[in-house]
Order: C-alpha cells, then structure tokens, then sequence
C-alpha cells in the first residue's frame, strides 16, 4: 500500500507536463568541439520528484534517438552527437550538439546561444593545449584580428551582422615551428534579443489614464522566449526631438494640439544599458474597418479628423497649406493690375476637360490632382518669368507696359502650354 502511494506521488498531476518548462542542458566546460579522447560533464536542471529513493530514475539522457543507460542530474561523455535530457513530467530539453576533432587546431564556440548585446567568445586551441603562435581569426573568409599567441577573440557586444562562419588559423612548435595550420569553419549565430519595436495607437478602451483630447500611442516588441524577463525601456521622438527620454513605460500620450502631426512621432526601444537599440517605423495608423477608423465609428473621436484629413493619409511633414491659386490684386506703379486666364485654361481642381492633354499630363495623369494643380502654377510662373526676362532684354518691344499708373495699362493672359505670354488690349 506504502509502494503504491510513493508511485502515485511521483507521477505528475494532470496539466502538469504542460506546465512545467523544459529542462536546462549545460556543457562543462562550455565548448561543444573538443579533441579525441577528452571528456566533457553534461548537467541537467530541471524538475525533480522529491521521493528519488523510491523512484531513481528521475532523469532521461538521450544520445540522438537513443537512450542512454544513467539517470544521473549529469553525465559524462566523450563521444560526438546531439544529447538531449528530460526529467520527469517535463518535455525533453534544448540539445547540444558535441563535436570531436583529430586535428592539430580547433576553433572552439560556447554551446549556448548568444544574443544581441552580450560578449561573443572564441578559442582558437592547439592540440592538447599547445601554444598557437601567429594567431589569425577569419570571419566570413576576412581576418578579424592578430594575435603573437594564443589567445581568445572576444566580441564584446554582439550583433547581428557579427553572425557567419569563423576560422583561425596559426603556427605550432612540434618540436620545431611548422607552417601555417588552419581550423575547420564553424558556424555562429547571434540570436536577436528582440524585434524591431512598432508604434500604434491604442484604442479608448486600451488606452489608460490617458488626457482629454489626447492619443495614446504604444511601443510594441516582443522580446526572444529565453530572454522574456530581460527589462526594456522606451523613448518617444517627434521628427528627430526627443517628447520623452528612455523610461520603464511603453505609451505616451499626444497632446490634442499636436494630434494633427501624429504620423510624425516614433519610438525606440532599448536595454537598460543601451547595448541594444532599435527605433520603430513612422507611426502606424488605424486601416479602414479598425475600432479606431474614424468611418467605421458613429461617434468618432476628437482626434479622428486628423486621422483622416479628407479620407486621405497624413504626410510626415507638416500639415501644407492650401494649393489654390491666389488672386493677384492691383498694386500701386506696377505695370500690371492682375491676371487674368483664359477660359480653356483657367486652374480647376481637377484636369481641363476639353483642352486636349499635353506629354507632361499623360505622364502624371496617375498622380494626384493635387500634384496637376501644381504643375500648372509651375507652367504659370515660368510664363511670368519669360514676360520678365523679355522686358529687360528688350525695352523697346514693350512700349505699352511703360505708361503712367494714371494711364490704363493692359491685362495678358499667360497659356499653360507656351512659355510665351500674349498682350491682350483691354
């Protein structure tokens, strides 16, 4: 009866084996290629049964799909391949893949994976410690670094782009100085720590403690599953000024006055010692059909219209100003009282509809009439530009626009097809 309940008790509840993380699989010491004949202590941490004397078999130790016979927390080996643990009612356990070399020179790299930020280690080892004398570590085929002897190469902050295949090369004294030995390629990866952050609006009913009248906006990231318990902290930039320094929290509010800008703000997310930094895109706006699209909405929010200004996005300048052509008035001794178009060629908000199109217009028509308007007042400056250069190189051929302000003067009208502007007798 005694037997029984010891069994029972070392069996997990149910939900346990969902629960419980898997085990942690180290190397001692930390690198996975050694020499022939050298041995290495694997150790498995992870959950155990408290009642071990009536149940030892507490551990699983597998070499590739094979079982092996210990069922100790660690074990030690000397023979190449995947190895993997499990204890009981956990999964199995991250693997370690164990190299053995027969060669003079060895590039050794940490079992564990090493992530943005943190110091990359290498070693280059001569067979059974010999002394390595005109080091040379490669990455990706390019020498990195020079050393008189052995020595370690060290990364000291790791990033992504420091990932690729590595290589030392050397000289051994065996008894006397041999020519230059090479290791085989190994192959590191930096892991990244965490992803780019991405700033969104919140919605009213994500968003708290948030002003009257304002718009929060969040600094989203997700950091990698080993190091989910790695603080961040977060900065908030308008165009390239800093609205708040690196803080704990992930939200800022807009003010109401400055919602109207609101495609100009972004963030940065960051470690608490600024090894790893990474800035978000501009900020990403609600889409059409979203809780907070402003169409989508009976009672839109105070900041909706700034969302969509006319159903069309915001810039990431500032707000332009209006693009209709202004009238020009008279002024007192000018040579002219105003402009005056023609009827086929008098600025609208969209394209002229009888005037045949011109090359240019056939090749903006898929632009916006916005950026057709502006041509026009290209085509119209340029016009007053020529009537300018015209009257300084040729006085004479103007002698209408020489009167008095007493004496009528006369009106022309400028043609957005010619450069050329034409009197007209009023």
């Amino acid at each position: 009866m005694w037997a029984l309940t010891a069994l029972l008790l070392l069996v997990p509840r149910s939900g346990q084996a969902a629960t419980l993380e898997k085990p942690i699989l180290s190397l001692h010491p930390p690198w996975t290629t050694i020499f022939k004949g050298e041995r290495v202590t694997l150790k498995c941490d992870g959950y155990h049964p408290l009642l071990l004397e009536l149940w030892p078999i507490s551990t699983l130790w597998y070499l590739g799909h094979l079982l092996l016979p210990s069922h100790k927390k660690s074990i030690e080996v000397q023979t190449p391949g995947v190895y993997r643990c499990q204890t009981r009612g956990a999964p199995v356990s991250d693997p370690i893949h164990l190299s053995v070399s027969n060669d003079w020179l060895i590039l050794q790299v940490p079992y564990a994976p090493v992530f943005e930020g943190e110091p990359l280690v290498l070693r280059c080892r001569g067979w059974y410690d010999k002394v390595v004398y005109k080091l040379h570590y490669y990455h990706d085929g390019q020498a990195v670094r020079y050393f008189h002897s052995s020595a370690n190469y060290t990364v000291l902050q790791a990033r992504a782009s420091d990932s690729g295949r590595y290589q030392c090369s050397g000289t051994m004294r065996i008894p006397v100085e041999s020519a230059p030995l090479f290791s085989a390629k190994v192959a590191v990866t930096v892991q990244e720590l965490f992803r780019a952050p991405v700033l969104r609006v919140m919605g009213p009913r994500e968003a708290r403690g948030a002003a009257l009248g304002g718009v929060v906006l969040r600094c989203d990231t997700r950091l990698h599953p080993q190091k989910r318990d790695t603080p961040l902290q977060f900065a908030f930039y308008k165009y390239s000024r800093a609205v708040r320094r690196f803080d704990w929290g992930a939200e800022y509010t807009v003010p109401e006055p400055e919602v109207e800008e609101l495609e100009s703000y972004w963030c940065e997310a960051a470690t608490a010692t600024r090894s790893v930094r990474k800035r978000s895109p501009w900020v990403q706006l609600p889409g059409p059909g979203s809780p907070l699209d402003p169409a989508s909405t009976t009672a839109p929010a105070p900041w909706a219209a700034a969302l969509a200004p006319g159903n069309r996005p915001l810039s990431f300048r500032k707000p332009p100003v209006s693009r209709s052509v202004p009238s020009v008035t008279s002024v007192p001794n000018t040579t002219s009282t105003g402009l005056q178009f023609p009827a086929s060629g008098a600025p609208t908000a969209g394209p002229p509809a009888c005037a045949p199109p011109t090359p240019l217009e056939q090749s903006a028509g898929a632009l916006k009439p916005d950026v057709d308007l502006l041509l026009r007042e290209m085509q119209l400056l340029k016009g007053l530009l020529s009537r300018v250069v015209l009257e300084l190189k040729e006085p004479q051929a103007l002698p209408e626009l020489r009167g008095t302000p007493e004496t009528p003067t006369s009106h022309f009208a400028v043609s957005p097809g010619t450069p050329e502007t034409t009197p007209v007798e009023s």
